[in-house]
């Protein structure tokens, strides 16, 4: 026997071990639901409850206790929301190991190339070159009227008045985050409670499907086109109640649609009747897209919350995103940051608002939006002149079809080239496709034809048997 085939056999073996609901009980001394997770987390820290041990039915452990099965059920349910058990439908619950931190394992996922990496389009990133300088904006920052104060503010006034124009409809409330992924993950926190069902656009961006995970909610997959949601999927996904209807309005990672007004006004139509479904808009690009932000909160601003991130246009290391919405639910997302940081800095908050209102950052940045189009649509006639179509219209990133995921990660990685594979950004079953990041490629002719001729060979790559 393989030391792979015994370590196998010695799993399967433990798995197969149960712990009776007598055994288990004497260990119990607090009946209550807390007082059940808390010895079992202690028994499971401390290695007497080792991973793989099935544990006994719900029923006969309550029977044995003398307490209801929902007791034992609401414990069991805090040891699973903290990866300590794991249930597996008839078969009961096994033990998982000491408490974990949920990974985002769709965005973590990446390979390690080594030295051989010799093209990085993977990471959707903006190009250091085309961000705008910040010495005088951070000057300005400094300055902020409230510097070093312990007072917690939602939104500085300067950064109120250079974000208002532009929002989409006249919010309630306002708030600065530390990102735009922040801010939907405060959101999600706020807003939704394990088994809750979340629709969400199809693809989408895979950060955004690891934020779902994290909160243990069942996705609902709306199919879109070049003009966002499509209104009949997402009223079939209606039917399941949703609580939230998460969607990126405009230069949509990874397939680059904008939504238009008239889409924006059917999805609202769709929405009303569901009165209990929160629309949360993700602008992922803020400043940077080439269309205007069309929203579902010009129809249904009561329900209806944005959160507009400018990192990609000002800098990463700006942190800094704004959240727009109905008063309650953006007062959720206030009440749950006090447990943290509490407010964005106002040093951040006032960079942000000087880079907003100076015309000479307006000019630069429309500059780079330009160059960002120039080299994406650079690539892909390039890609089209070799037979493989994209129609991504925004943003920094191509939605590639493939013939086959893993044989168009193995050829291009082969050539010391990394994309994202395409089922990373995906609910459920999909046509193949690999995410062509472009923001970062050079604009030199003859550097895109080689770049999009193996990519195009990449694309036509299938495995053999």
């Amino acid at each position: 026997m393989t030391e792979t085939q015994q370590t196998a056999g010695e799993t399967e073996a433990a798995t197969q071990e149960r712990l009776s609901a007598e055994a288990l009980a004497t260990r119990l001394n607090d009946p209550s639901a807390r007082g059940i997770a808390g010895t079992m987390t202690d028994l499971i820290r401390g290695g007497e409850l080792a991973p793989g041990v099935a544990l006994p039915t719900v029923r006969a452990l309550a029977a044995r206790l003398g307490v209801s099965p929902g007791t034992v059920a609401d414990a069991w349910s805090v040891l699973r929301r903290h990866r300590m058990i794991t249930t597996r439908g008839r078969r009961g619950s096994v033990v998982s190991g000491p408490p974990a931190v949920t990974h985002p394992v769709r965005y973590e996922r990446v390979g390690d190339f080594g030295d051989h990496l010799t093209q990085d389009l993977a990471i959707a990133a903006p190009d250091p070159a085309l961000l705008p300088p910040l010495e005088a904006a951070l000057a300005s920052g400094a300055r902020t009227p409230q510097l070093h104060r312990y007072s917690r503010t939602s939104l500085t006034p300067a950064l109120r008045e250079a974000v208002e124009p532009s929002w989409p409809f006249p919010p309630e409330a306002w708030l600065a985050v530390g990102g735009g992924y922040e801010g939907v993950h405060l959101l999600c926190q706020a807003l939704l409670v394990p088994g809750d069902r979340v629709a969400v656009e199809e693809p989408t961006a895979p950060r955004l499907l690891d934020i779902l995970d994290a909160q243990e909610v069942r996705t609902l997959p709306v199919a879109c086109d070049a003009e966002g949601p499509l209104p009949h999927s997402l009223r079939q996904a209606l039917a399941d109640r949703p609580a939230l209807f998460l969607f990126q309005p405009r230069a949509q990672t990874p397939r680059g649609w904008s939504l238009t007004a008239q889409r924006a006004a059917e999805l609202a139509s769709v929405l009303e009747s569901s009165p209990n479904t929160v629309a949360l808009e993700d602008d992922g690009i803020g400043p940077l897209a080439r269309h205007p932000a069309a929203s579902v909160g010009t129809h249904l601003p009561a329900r209806t919350v944005v959160v507009r991130s400018y990192s990609k246009a000002y800098g990463p290391d700006l942190r800094t995103a704004v959240i727009g919405g109905p008063q309650d639910v953006v007062e959720r997302v206030r009440v749950l940051r006090t447990y943290g940081t509490g407010w964005t800095s106002r040093i951040l908050q006032d960079t942000v608002a000087h880079l907003l209102r100076d015309p000479a950052t307006e000019d630069r940045v429309t500059e780079a939006a330009h160059r960002y189009a120039l080299r994406r649509t650079g690539l892909a006639e390039r890609l089209a002149a070799h037979g493989v179509l994209t129609d991504n219209r925004d943003g920094l990133q191509l939605w590639m079809p493939v013939a086959d995921e893993t044989s168009a990660l193995v050829t291009l990685a082969a050539r010391g080239i990394t994309v994202s594979p395409g089922s990373r950004f995906c609910v459920g079953p999909q046509l193949p496709h690999v995410r062509v990041a472009t923001a970062r490629l050079p604009e030199d002719g003859a550097a895109l034809d080689a770049t999009a001729g193996l990519l195009a060979l990449a694309a036509r790559a299938v495995r053999t048997p």
